[in-house]
C-alpha cells in the first residue's frame, strides 16, 4: 500500500465548502451581506465611503437588531410577538413626554422605557403561557390595542428634537472609535442575550421547550415560566428600541414603529431562526437585521424600484423558510438511516456477536447456603 497521501480534488473541496456554507446560516447571511455591500459600493462609492456612509450602515439597523434579538427568544419557544412595533412606538413617545414633563436624568428615562416595554411584554406572556391562547392571536390583538393606546395618547401631537435634551440626542450621532454609540448598545445587548441563550440553563431550556414542548413538560421544565420570561425579554428590548429610535431620529410621531414587527420576524427567520422553534441564534438574527436594512438602502442605489425592494425581502423570507424545512427533513432522514443501519442492524440470531466479557466467579447465593 502506497504511503502517499491522496489529496482531495478541487471539486470535492468546493462541494464541502458549499455544504458547510449551507449548514451555517449565519455564515451564509454574512456572505450575502458582504457581497451586497461590495456590489453596491462598486456601483456608487458614496454608499460606503461617503462622510456618513459607513456610520449609517452601522447605525440604522440598531433598533431592528434589538427587536430581532427579543423576537429570537420568543420564536425559539414556538411563539411569535407581533406587538413589538406598537411597543416601540409607545416607549418612544413615553421617552419624549418624560423629557417634556419632567426633569428626570437620561438613565432614568431609559430605564422607564425598558420597564414599560417589559410590562407590555408581561401582558403578552401571561395570556400566552397561563391563558393557553396562541401567541399569534394574542400578540396580534395587543398589537392593535397598544397602537390604539398610542394614537389616543399622542393624537396629532408630535415630539420634536428641541423637546429633548441635547445630550440625549447626541447619543444618536456620537461614536466611539468610529462605531456609533447606539450600535455599541445593540452589540452589548446582543452579546448578553447570546451568552444567556447558549451557556445558561434557562437559555438551553428555551431551546428544549421549542424543540418539543410536551417532552419538556414531562421532563419537569417550567414551560410557562420560561415562555413568560421570553415575552418579557422581547417587550423590554422593544422598549429599549423605542428609546434608541427617539435618540436616533430626534422626533416621535404617531406612525413610529408601524410595520417594523414584520421586519423583526423576517430578520430572525432570514438569520436562521426556525419559525417552528427549537433552533437559531441571536447572531443570525442580528445579521438578518443588517441584511434587511442594507437591502432597503442598496436597492435604490442599484436602480431597483420600490416594488422590487419589497419583493426581494419577501423572497428572502420564503427562501429562508423553505431552506430551513429542507435542512430539517434531511436531518430527519439521516437520523432514520442511522438507526436502520446501526451496528446491530444486520445482526441475526445465528450471529450473536462477540463473546461476552468473562465475569468473575460468584459465590453461592443465600438460598444455596440454606439448602446446604
Amino acid at each position: 500500500m502506497s504511503d502517499t497521501l491522496v489529496k482531495p480534488s478541487a471539486a470535492s473541496t468546493g462541494s464541502r465548502l458549499v455544504k458547510d456554507l449551507l449548514r451555517s446560516r449565519e455564515l451564509a447571511v454574512a456572505v450575502v451581506l458582504l457581497l451586497l455591500i461590495a456590489v453596491t459600493t462598486a456601483k456608487s462609492d458614496s454608499f460606503l465611503f461617503a462622510s456618513t456612509g459607513w456610520r449609517d450602515l452601522l447605525l440604522t439597523p440598531s433598533s431592528l437588531v434589538l427587536l430581532a434579538v427579543g423576537q429570537t427568544a420568543v420564536i425559539i419557544t414556538r411563539n411569535v410577538d407581533l406587538s413589538v412595533g406598537s411597543t416601540l412606538g409607545l416607549t418612544a413617545y413615553l421617552t419624549g413626554r418624560l423629557f417634556i414633563d419632567t426633569s428626570l436624568p437620561i438613565i432614568v428615562v431609559v430605564l422607564a422605557g425598558v420597564l414599560m416595554g417589559a410590562a407590555l411584554g408581561l401582558v403578552n406572556g401571561v395570556l400566552v403561557s397561563w391563558g393557553r391562547v396562541p401567541a399569534l392571536v394574542i400578540t396580534l390583538g395587543t398589537m392593535y390595542i397598544y397602537r390604539g393606546a398610542f394614537l389616543t395618547w399622542a393624537g396629532s401631537d408630535r415630539i420634536n428634537a428641541d423637546d429633548m435634551p441635547r445630550s440625549f440626542r447626541d447619543l444618536g450621532t456620537e461614536s466611539i472609535l468610529g462605531i456609533p454609540v447606539l450600535t455599541i448598545v445593540a452589540a452589548v445587548v446582543l452579546g448578553l442575550v447570546g451568552y444567556y441563550l447558549h451557556t445558561t440553563r434557562g437559555g438551553r431550556e428555551l431551546y428544549a421547550i421549542g424543540s418539543d414542548p410536551d417532552a419538556a413538560q414531562l421532563y419537569g421544565l417550567s414551560v410557562s415560566r420560561r415562555i413568560l420570561f421570553a415575552f418579557v425579554l422581547s417587550g423590554a428590548l422593544a422598549g429599549l428600541a423605542g428609546v434608541v429610535s427617539a435618540a436616533r431620529f430626534g422626533t416621535v410621531s404617531s406612525s413610529v414603529g408601524q410595520g417594523i414587527e414584520l421586519e423583526a420576524v423576517g430578520a430572525a427567520v432570514i438569520g436562521g431562526v426556525a419559525i417552528f422553534g427549537g433552533s437559531g441564534t441571536v447572531w443570525g438574527a442580528a445579521l438578518g437585521a443588517f441584511l434587511l436594512v442594507t437591502i432597503n438602502r442598496a436597492l435604490p442605489v442599484l436602480g431597483i424600484s420600490d416594488f422590487w425592494q419589497q419583493a426581494v425581502v419577501g423572497a428572502l423570507i420564503v427562501c429562508a423558510i423553505v431552506l430551513d424545512r429542507v435542512l430539517v427533513s434531511r436531518q430527519e432522514r439521516a437520523l432514520i438511516a442511522a438507526r436502520e443501519h446501526g451496528p446491530d442492524a444486520g445482526r441475526t440470531p445465528a450471529d450473536p456477536g462477540p463473546d461476552p466479557l468473562p465475569t468473575a466467579p460468584q459465590g453461592p447465593t443465600d438460598h444455596e447456603e440454606v439448602v446446604r
